[in-house]
C-alpha cells in the first residue's frame, strides 16, 4: 500500500519575499494533511534567491505549529553543515513540541555552491568521508542516554525520531542499505541514476533495529490542472528557473513562460529536460498515466510529489489532482 507525501522547497515567487514563501508553505502543509498525504518535507538550501527554507528547523517548526497529523521534517538536512549535536537538539527540540511527528533525512551534499560551503563553516577536506560517521554519531546522540555520560543531546537523547538517507547517486544508496535506513532518491531533479541506486538499496539491505525490510521512496515532480496545456504552461516556472540554475544566475520563481515551445528547445539544450525527467505534467488523465508508470517501474513504498508552482490556487489544485490519483492506487492494491 504505497503512501504519498510532500516536498515542499519554499520557493519565494517573483514579486514576493520569504515571508510570503512561509505563508504558502504552512497552506500547503494544511491542505496537503486534509487530502491524506501522510508527510511533509522541507529542504536545506543556502545562498539560493528562489529558495527560503536555508533554517530548515525553523520552518519546519512553522508547518508542523499550523498542523495537527501529517509527519513534518527534513528532506532533507545536509549533515556536513552542520555538528551531528546540534542536529540531534534542533530536531530533538522539534520531537518535543510535536511528538511522533518528525522525520529527519540526511544529505552528504552541502546545499549550495563552494563558496557559501565555505561561509558555513564547513570543513571542505574530507567531508564525503566522515558522512558515515557523522550519521552513526547522529544516532548515537538519539539514542537513551547511559549512566555517566559526560555529553547528551537536551532534547534528544531517547527520542525516536525516524532517520532517512538521502541520495542522487549510488552513495547514500548503499549506506542506508549498510545501516539498515529508509532511503529517498532525489529523482524529481537528479534521475539519472535512480533505477540502479533502488536496485542497489534493496539487494544490500541490512535489517536493523530500525527497520526489518528495505523501504524506498523516490520523488517526482507534479504539475497536474484542468488540461495538458495547462499543466505544460505550469511547468514552464521550473523549466525558466532551472535554466537560470544552469546558467549561473539562480533567482525567484519565475511566472509561466509566454511561449514554452520556444523555452522547451532552450531548456533541452541546456539539459533541463532530462533533469527533470520524472515529471507528471497535464491534465488529470496524463498525469495519472504518468504517476502510475513511475509507480510501476520504480517499485516504491512511498512516492514523494513536488511541484514549485506560481500560482498559489493552481499549486493547491495541482496537489488536489495528485492526491486522487493516489488514493486511487491505494484503494486498488489494498488487500481485500
Amino acid at each position: 500500500m504505497i503512501r504519498y507525501s510532500v516536498l515542499d522547497l519554499a520557493p519565494i515567487k517573483q514579486g514576493e519575499e520569504a515571508a510570503d514563501a512561509f505563508h504558502h508553505a504552512r497552506d500547503l502543509a494544511r491542505h496537503a494533511e486534509a487530502l491524506g498525504y501522510h508527510r511533509f518535507w522541507l529542504a536545506e538550501h543556502h545562498n539560493m534567491p528562489g529558495i527560503a527554507s536555508a533554517a530548515t528547523a525553523v520552518v519546519i517548526g512553522h508547518v508542523a505549529a499550523g498542523t495537527h497529523r501529517i509527519r513534518v521534517g527534513a528532506g532533507g538536512i545536509m549533515l556536513p553543515n552542520h555538528a551531528p549535536l546540534m542536529v540531534a537538539e534542533q530536531f530533538g527540540t522539534l520531537n518535543a513540541l510535536f511528538p511522533g511527528r518528525i522525520d529527519l533525512a540526511l544529505g552528504r551534499a552541502p546545499g549550495t555552491d563552494m563558496r557559501t560551503a565555505r561561509a558555513l563553516r564547513r570543513n571542505l577536506a574530507g567531508d564525503a568521508d566522515s558522512f558515515p560517521q557523522d550519521v552513526v554519531e547522529l544516532q548515537h546522540w538519539f539514542a537513551p542516554a547511559q549512566e555517566g555520560q559526560p555529553v547528551r543531546a537536551v532534547p534528544g537523547a531517547g527520542m525516536d525520531i525516524p532517520l532517512w538517507l538521502l541520495g542522487s547517486s549510488l552513495y547514500s544508496a548503499q549506506l542506508a542499505a549498510a545501516l539498515g535506513l529508509p532511503f529517498a532518491f532525489a529523482s524529481h531533479f537528479a534521475p539519472q541514476m535512480m533505477m540502479q541506486a533502488l536496485e542497489i538499496y534493496r539487494e544490500g539491505f541490512r535489517p536493523s533495529a530500525t527497520l526489518e525490510k528495505p523501504y524506498a521512496m523516490a520523488a517526482m515532480n507534479l504539475f497536474a490542472a484542468a488540461t495538458d496545456a495547462e499543466g505544460e504552461r505550469l511547468f514552464t516556472s521550473l523549466q525558466q528557473q532551472f535554466l537560470n540554475l544552469r546558467r549561473g544566475t539562480p533567482g525567484k520563481l519565475p511566472p509561466p513562460a509566454e511561449d514554452g515551445a520556444a523555452l522547451r528547445r532552450e531548456a533541452e539544450a541546456a539539459g533541463v529536460g532530462h533533469s527533470l525527467a520524472c515529471s507528471a505534467v497535464g491534465g488529470p488523465e496524463t498525469v495519472r498515466r504518468q504517476i502510475r508508470d513511475f509507480v510501476a517501474r520504480t517499485g516504491v513504498d512511498e512516492l514523494m510529489l513536488t511541484g514549485s508552482i506560481f500560482d498559489h490556487a493552481a499549486r493547491l489544485r495541482s496537489f488536489t489532482i495528485g492526491a486522487d490519483i493516489c488514493r486511487e492506487m491505494v484503494e486498488e492494491f489494498a488487500p481485500a
